[in-house]
């Protein structure tokens, strides 16, 4: 079974930890997925940056435009994630644009992925029809989630949709704009969070976007199965470099 879905099995509220690969520098994404797992976190974001990111806030925007500088590729990714699954245990999803994947090739990338340990890809420009219709196949004979994103704007029949052909979890946007932390949900938020558990979708719900603390980690998974931090994370990044990943965690999970 995929390793996505044996900790969606798992009978606790799940922590997902997004950074952005080859930042603060090129070299750092193997310390920093080790760092993150001994923390206790559940599962990792892996961003592949990509130089016009459509969803992204300034934060992991900036992340991303370092990390090319350094001389982040996609095979440069694959080449650091090599060995990982010596080290490191739980889910690995790589979030990116479709763009760069198209270039490396859709089946070379999803291959590659599957041997070097990867669980699942989140794509957030690559259409749910276009997924269906022509990569689904491709996907599954390599082992891989395709996560899907909603957001408060989607319509009931395409979460539906969704929720038919997913077979990890399904990535609930907390909002419609791009990502960012903060320090609350308001009621629209909470609302939107009431309106799909409601639903009964047979895929958990994870949320992201938004997600910065110990209270928006409560108030996000009070309805959902667990919770994305990003931003927060990379701007943990930015002021103390690879250090100190432990207490950023305990400071979402242990308050």
């Amino acid at each position: 079974m995929n390793r996505i879905n044996l900790k969606l099995q798992e009978n606790k509220k799940l922590l997902s930890i997004y950074f952005t690969a080859g930042y603060p520098k090129l070299t750092d994404t193997v310390s920093i997925l080790e760092k993150l797992e001994k923390s206790g976190v559940d599962m990792i974001e892996i961003g592949l940056p990509f130089s016009d990111p459509l969803a992204d806030g300034p934060t992991i925007q900036a992340s991303s435009t370092t990390a090319l500088n350094n001389g982040m590729t996609t095979s440069v990714l694959f080449d650091q994630l090599k060995d990982i699954r010596k080290t490191v245990s739980i889910p690995l999803i790589i979030m990116g644009y479709f763009n760069p994947m198209m270039q490396y090739g859709i089946e070379k990338f999803c291959k590659k992925c599957a041997k070097i340990g990867i669980d699942g890809l989140i794509i957030p420009d690559l259409p749910v029809k276009e997924y269906n219709d022509n990569y689904k196949a491709i996907f599954e004979k390599y082992g891989l989630i395709n996560v899907f994103l909603i957001t408060p704007q989607t319509s009931e029949e395409r979460i539906k949709f969704i929720d038919e052909i997913s077979n990890g979890f399904i990535y609930m946007v907390s909002s419609a704009s791009v990502t960012g932390s903060k320090s609350s949900f308001g009621v629209v938020q909470n609302e939107y969070f009431e309106r799909i558990s409601a639903m009964n979708l047979k895929a958990p719900q994870i949320i992201g976007f938004g997600i910065s603390n110990a209270e928006t980690f409560k108030q996000a998974t009070k309805y959902a199965k667990g919770a994305i931090i990003g931003s927060a994370f990379v701007n943990h990044l930015i002021e103390n470099g690879t250090n100190n990943i432990d207490k950023f965690v305990s400071s979402i999970l242990d308050s």
